[in-house]
């Protein structure tokens, strides 16, 4: 009984050691490769791209030497974008080009406005592919523009400095947000809302698909006689939404709405991440990201 006891021991013995020396063949520390994947919508509309490719460019400054990938959370956008023989991985494939190029950190920026529906989804792929054995050794994900008071005050300030300088202080400004009706982060509008109004009583923001909408303002405008509106978008871009829902002949654009009601329109189609200064507050936010890999 006890030398069968001492041959089942070293048996045991023996496998682990083996399995010991194996992990330390195959599990050796990777040499670190850091990258930057940011994560967009996407757009469809030249003059929209070229926004992003400023921020490509404000990132590269920021972080030099560190890779930066793309991807579009749009199938539609990458489809149409395929069409005309151009080529946008979504998040999850151009994570796992990384992977299989060895990158060890990631850091994914959502160039999202608020932690809304797509946000929290990419949230959940990333952290998915964290959880892969032999994959990334940590991969974060960085807030989107708008997640604290603090980002609301420094992009409200920004905003109202890149309205036109020649809006008069009787001129309304609105600033149209994507919005997202069945998800609580749709709260940072109206909140945004109040802060801009804080900042410049004659500025808002409303949204296509949130709250509050065109019809929750209209009667504020109309209250104070206001004659004339500059509409601004609060997305990233001013893509589709901008161009058509905001600016568009349409009947139930909100240009073609405000006229019709007799006010004056002037339409501005930069998206936020044309300002600098908005840009500044992903970039903080993506810093703080980097910090972790040490």
């Amino acid at each position: 009984m006890k030398r069968r006891f001492w041959i089942m021991f070293s048996l045991l013995s023996v496998i682990l050691l083996a399995s010991a020396n194996s992990y330390g063949a195959h599990g050796e520390k990777r040499p670190e490769k850091r990258a930057i994947l940011l994560a967009a919508f996407g757009t469809t509309v030249p003059e929209a791209q070229k926004s992003l490719d400023q921020m490509t460019d404000r990132v590269k400054q920021a972080f030099p030497g560190v890779e930066i990938r793309w991807g579009y959370t749009s199938s539609i956008v990458r489809k149409k974008l395929s069409k005309k023989e151009k080529s946008f991985d979504s998040p999850e494939t151009a994570l796992s080009k990384l992977m299989d190029e060895g990158y060890t950190h990631v850091a994914v920026l959502s160039l999202h406005t608020i932690p809304g529906e797509e946000f929290h989804d990419l949230y959940r792929n990333c952290r998915l592919f964290g959880q892969m054995s032999g994959g990334f050794e940590r991969i974060m994900v960085a807030w989107p523009l708008l997640s604290s008071h603090q980002d609301m005050v420094s992009v409200s300030k920004a905003l109202i400095k890149h309205i036109p300088k020649e809006r008069k202080p009787e001129d309304a400004v609105l600033f149209m947000g994507h919005g997202s009706e069945h998800h609580p982060a749709d709260a940072m509008y109206p909140a945004m809302n109040q802060v801009l109004g804080d900042m410049d009583s004659n500025v808002y923001v409303a949204t296509v698909e949130g709250h509050p909408t065109l019809e929750d303002i209209l009667p504020k405008l109309e209250k104070k006689n206001i004659k004339k509106v500059y509409l601004m978008p609060f997305m990233a871009v001013a893509g589709d939404h901008a161009r058509n829902d905001m600016a568009g002949d349409e009947p139930d654009s909100w240009k073609s709405v405000l006229k019709k009601k007799g006010f004056g329109c002037e339409v501005v189609l930069k998206g936020t991440a044309d300002y600098p200064e908005v840009v500044d507050v992903w970039l903080d936010h993506l810093r703080a990201v980097f910090s972790h890999f040490k």
